[in-house]
């Protein structure tokens, strides 16, 4: 398989999730605006989301993928079979007790989460009720994440890609047209995420069913605790929890920082993280899903000069794509938001506020889509500590910086230190497969990164006169502002990828194919 085809349909898949997931915040914007409501939503939902990114999306496939390669690729079908039976029970067995635990101690997680709502009684008791009926969302996702590792380690990587379009589209029936038969209408939210948990699970079985993988799973936990994969699996997935989920941890944390802060901070900072996300989730989580197993399957046969070339590959494909998304964030900050969110009970304010979020959070949407591609350079090698210790240094240091930030910066701070750490923890990723001999730089580096440069110096240019004053959006009404911002970005891009066509770049010297 040609890994920029996988690349350009999964992206793709994303990219429609991403665009119905921004039409969800659209219909939740104008419905709640930023307040109360939002603010105790997007608290209750953190939780069993984080959850999900460190279990299910971070840690887990970290630690499943690469046994899983090595499985398919030097034994048996039946022995395949057989492990991911094993690996389904017990993780159905520890997502059950975990859920049930959550949604028992829900006050305790809500206070801890987020400590400053415990001065207004009727906001923690909403987040509380949101955090039970959100909860079980782990659950489903942590086993769509094993379906999903399956599917992709077939090269089956569309399905996984397209599941979260199922979150989305309950987001938007649910707020549309049940939020009214709701006391209080908020509550819709959280059975819009447990609805789209569900579905995007029940779709998984066809395609498991279809390349005869689909999980047994047995209530034996005993019989699955057995199997030496399922240990080897256990004692990766531990430390790797730490090592993929810096960014979530750190962003929970910012979240028990904001809520002291003025009311609205939490939903500031989560409409930035929704635009971060974009890029974030179609270049690095798209680009780490597909280099993971090929990425194993060079570490399984012996093949370091391959697996080095392909993280060349994929660095630079980074570099190539998500340095101009993060320019581009940053100019078009304005005219993103207010399209996007500048309806019903979003105010000129919020627009304004959840711009010096973005732009703080830009700063750093580089670090954060390379530390996605760097990480699986060491998961795929089975390599858990050395991650785990970079992971460890970068949230510390966000910490440091939150305090550093947050006094002046207030919630735009939080989003910076964000960023600086994610560029931290990056380089220091890069340097670790630099001295362990594991990536060597192939030439042309520094032709590449000056071309990249001058691309990226028309395009910033191009966006920064066609956008025109900033306050001029805020005026327009909102078809003015979509159809602008409909020319605008295709400008952007095309400016960027006529210059770098100029300069030399074609498409076919990035194709690669897929380790076999």
């Amino acid at each position: 398989m040609n890994l920029l085809r996988a690349l350009a349909t999964v992206s793709g898949m994303t990219l429609l999730s991403r665009i119905l997931g921004f039409v969800r915040d659209f219909v939740i914007a104008r419905t709640f605006g930023a307040g109360l409501a939002t603010d105790a939503f997007f608290v209750a939902f953190k939780l069993p989301n984080l959850l999900r990114r460190m279990f299910a999306e971070g840690a887990f496939s970290q630690a499943f993928v690469p046994i899983l390669g090595e499985y398919k690729n030097k034994r048996s079908e039946e022995d395949t079979r057989t492990l991911v039976d094993h690996v389904a029970s017990l993780l159905s067995l520890a997502l059950f007790a975990v859920t049930a635990i959550g949604i028992a101690a829900a006050p305790i997680l809500v206070w801890i989460s987020a400590p400053g709502f415990a001065s207004d009684v009727g906001k923690f008791e909403l987040t509380v009720a949101l955090t039970r009926i959100t909860f079980p969302y782990i659950f489903f996702m942590s086993l769509v994440a094993l379906s999903g590792g399956i599917l992709n380690s077939w090269s089956r990587f569309a399905l996984p890609a397209f599941t979260p379009v199922l979150l989305n589209l309950s987001f938007i029936g649910m707020a549309l047209f049940a939020a009214p038969y709701f006391d209080p209408p908020a509550l819709v939210l959280g059975w819009a995420v447990f609805i789209g948990g569900l579905l995007q699970l029940a779709i998984q079985i066809p395609a498991l069913k279809k390349i005869a993988m689909l999980p047994r799973p047995s209530l034996n936990w005993r019989a699955a605790w057995a199997d030496p994969g399922v240990r080897r699996i256990t004692k990766l997935m531990a430390p790797a929890m730490i090592g993929v989920s810096v960014s979530q941890i750190s962003l929970l944390i910012n979240t028990i920082f904001a809520s002291f802060l003025a009311s609205g901070s939490v939903s500031w900072l989560y409409y930035a993280d929704r635009l971060m996300e974009f890029p974030s989730g179609m270049l690095g989580a798209t680009l780490g899903t597909i280099l993971l197993p090929s990425l194993s399957r060079y570490h399984a046969s012996n093949n370091p000069q391959e697996y080095s070339r392909l993280l060349d590959w994929g660095l630079r494909l980074t570099l190539l794509l998500a340095a101009p998304a993060a320019l581009a964030l940053a100019i078009l900050a304005v005219p993103l938001i207010s399209a996007l969110f500048f309806h019903g009970a979003f105010s000129a304010d919020d627009v304004f506020r959840t711009r010096e979020a973005l732009v703080a959070y830009t700063v750093g949407l580089t670090g954060m889509i390379l530390v996605k591609v760097l990480a699986p350079g060491f998961y795929a090698r089975q390599n858990i500590r050395t991650p785990v210790r970079i992971a460890l240094i970068s949230l510390a240091a966000t910490q440091v910086m939150n305090l550093a930030f947050v006094g002046w910066l207030q919630h735009a701070g939080l989003a910076l230190s964000i960023g600086l750490a994610a560029c931290l923890n990056a380089l220091m990723l890069y340097r670790g497969l630099r001295r362990q001999d594991i990536y060597q730089p192939q030439s042309g580096w520094l032709t590449f990164t000056a071309k990249l440069a001058l691309a990226l110096l028309v395009m910033g240019g191009v966006l920064w006169f066609a956008m025109g004053p900033e306050i001029g959006w805020l005026q327009s009404s909102f078809v003015d502002r979509t159809i602008r911002l409909a020319w605008l970005v295709p400008l952007g891009a095309a400016s960027y990828f006529a210059t770098l066509w100029m300069l030399g770049f074609r498409v076919r010297d990035f194709k690669r194919q897929a380790a076999t």
